[in-house]
């Protein structure tokens, strides 16, 4: 079991945990995520690493409510444990295995939208122990359902934070500070990281190609299973087939066929989507979460 110490809402539908998991703690890395799993017939949960401390065995999930297994997670307080915290899984920033010497010298934006805020901040906090200080735009739809704010400026070199609806900071898209930053400003940056709702993502790689910027985006949002086996986080990448949890979740934003993977999430949705995706795809079709039909083709 693994105890739950500290339970937080930080927004609406928004709720911050720190979990007792050592083993985890010690081994992960910014980018990589966990499955949790409430307890003997929960359903196994998806989520991003927002915070580790490898001294005292912690580690930080952030997570929305989406459903109802989310939902019943959210009543889970301090005290509470999880019967399963599987990780950590996925592949770990590229950075992370850089020459510190190399990445000193390089010009990092990180664009978080939403609850992409959470898994951002752990590679943003990074390299700044790594003396490396990148910019950082923020945004959410209002100010209430902004996230880690204080956190994100001890990391941060500059926040700029946006709303939606102009509640808090300045009003307009993440994508509408990249740009001033770049083209008013005059910022030059040598990669950009985004993190958070699938459309966000796609605007900010348009945008992004045309600045000549290269972009790195994670793929969180598609996952469903996080073990490759149910192939609900297939994509196109570059014209080749990937799956998010185990060949990501960060990819190249540029490549990502970003229509592809929206589509397919509101497919995988029904039964009768799951059937046409699993007919429409063959052999490359995991199936393996047991929704598809007879499993694995």
């Amino acid at each position: 079991m693994y105890k739950i110490v500290r339970s937080e809402q930080l927004a609406d539908r928004i709720y911050l945990m720190d979990v007792e998991a050592p083993r985890v703690a010690r081994a992960c890395q910014p980018g990589e995520f966990v499955i949790v799993k409430m307890d003997e017939a929960g359903e196994r949960i998806p989520l991003t690493i927002c915070d580790y401390d490898r001294d005292t065995g912690l580690v930080t999930i952030v997570f929305q409510i989406v459903g109802a297994s989310t939902q019943k997670m959210a009543s889970l307080k301090a005290g509470d444990s999880f019967r399963d915290f599987v990780g950590p899984l996925g592949r770990p920033s590229e950075f992370v295995h850089e020459d510190l010497e190399v990445l000193k010298n390089r010009r990092m934006l990180f664009v978080a939208g939403g609850v992409g805020t959470a898994p951002v901040y752990p590679q943003v906090k990074w390299l700044k122990a790594h003396g490396i200080e990148a910019d950082v735009v923020m945004g959410a739809k209002t100010k209430d359902m902004l996230i880690l704010e204080e956190k994100m400026k001890e990391a941060a070199g500059n926040l700029y934070i946006t709303t939606d609806d102009g509640s808090y900071a300045r009003k307009g898209m993440v994508t509408d500070v990249v740009k001033d930053l770049v083209e008013v400003q005059g910022k030059r940056y040598d990669v950009c990281v985004a993190i958070g709702p699938v459309i966000m993502m796609k605007f900010v790689s348009l945008l992004t190609k045309e600045l000549g910027i290269p972009t790195v985006v994670s793929m969180n949002p598609i996952m469903v299973d996080g073990t490759g086996m149910c192939g609900a986080c297939r994509l196109t990448v570059g014209g080749q087939v990937k799956f998010a949890c185990v060949d990501g979740p960060e990819f190249d934003g540029h490549k990502v066929d970003f229509d592809e993977a929206m589509k397919r999430q509101q497919m995988y949705r029904t039964q009768e989507g799951r059937a046409m995706l699993r007919l429409k795809e063959g052999h490359t079709h995991h199936g393996g979460c047991g929704f598809c039909g007879d499993g694995q083709e």
